[in-house]
């Protein structure tokens, strides 16, 4: 297998990029690699933003060793439900995470019910909570895509655009391959490449953004937990967009529905009301206060 991946029309040739490091003799995915700096950089600055907040970071750390844990199991889960034709067969495969296969709702989702559960236990508030970690969550994300990069996963479907990308025929799942792509053919010296769009990099980017919009307001948030829903809100809108551009999306059964556009759209919608609603509550509440 070739290990070479090109930016065209950027004028960027990657040649024998790896998938795996090996340590004392044990191969090392980079996937799994990159996904464990993302959780530790999320961890640190959820932590950054306790302090800042004067609140103790022991509560930070705590839970993470709580929300890690459950939002793998979580991401793995939500992987293998909706992939269940690929993991049938050979059930002990879905113990396998060293060639990716981790769906980041599925992690969103664990970590919002560990934190419910948690805050319940504890008797904290849970947005703050939320709010402390929706930056951290953002961080984990925009490295963790990079993770696709190294597995040449995550991809869309052909273009010829400024950033496309190609990767060799011979290192990508055959299922993640269009037509499209086959009659776009590229053959450099010999080794046929495919050219697609990196969607694991616009949406790295797109949450880079998002993460400076959080950060930036955090300054000026109105209410608890408003961090939380910009979050669901910003990364909805670009999770819908960029996954209708990929050739692996994870489909509702019996459908040709992608379920992370469904889901996507579900939590833009939500998150939208909720901070209408409780923007309005604290404005009703801010009157009737001046008026005393």
């Amino acid at each position: 297998m070739t290990g070479n991946i090109n930016f065209p029309n950027l004028g960027i040739h990657l040649e024998n990029v790896g998938q795996t490091i090996t340590v004392f003799g044990f191969d090392i995915a980079y996937y799994g690699m990159i996904i464990g700096l993302g959780v530790l950089a999320g961890i640190l600055l959820a932590v950054y933003m306790a302090k800042k907040a004067g609140i103790s970071v022991d509560i930070i750390y705590d839970f993470a060793l709580y929300a890690v844990f459950f939002s793998i199991v979580g991401a793995r889960l939500y992987y293998v439900i909706f992939s269940w034709d690929l993991y049938k067969d050979d059930l002990w495969s879905v113990l396998n995470l060293r060639e990716g296969g981790l769906a980041i709702y599925g992690a969103v989702i664990a970590a919002v019910i560990t934190a419910i559960v948690y805050t319940k236990i504890k008797k904290l508030s849970f947005w703050t909570l939320a709010d402390l970690g929706a930056p951290g969550l953002i961080l984990g994300q925009i490295l963790g895509r990079w993770g696709n990069f190294f597995n040449r996963e995550a991809f869309g479907g052909y273009t010829d655009g400024l950033f496309a990308m190609q990767l060799p025929l011979d290192a990508v799942r055959t299922s993640d391959v269009t037509n499209t792509m086959l009659k776009n053919i590229e053959v450099i010296d010999g080794v046929q490449y495919i050219q697609v769009h990196p969607t694991f990099l616009y949406e790295s980017v797109w949450n880079l953004l998002v993460l400076g919009v959080l950060l930036w307001w955090t300054k000026q948030k109105k209410f608890e937990g408003e961090i939380f829903l910009m979050y669901l809100f910003g990364y909805g809108v670009g999770r819908f967009f960029i996954e209708g551009l990929r050739t692996d999306q994870l489909l509702i059964p019996g459908t040709g529905i992608a379920v992370s556009q469904v889901l996507a759209l579900v939590l833009v919608v939500l998150s939208s009301v909720v901070i209408f609603l409780k923007s309005r509550k604290k404005n009703i509440f801010e009157k009737v206060v001046d008026k005393q």
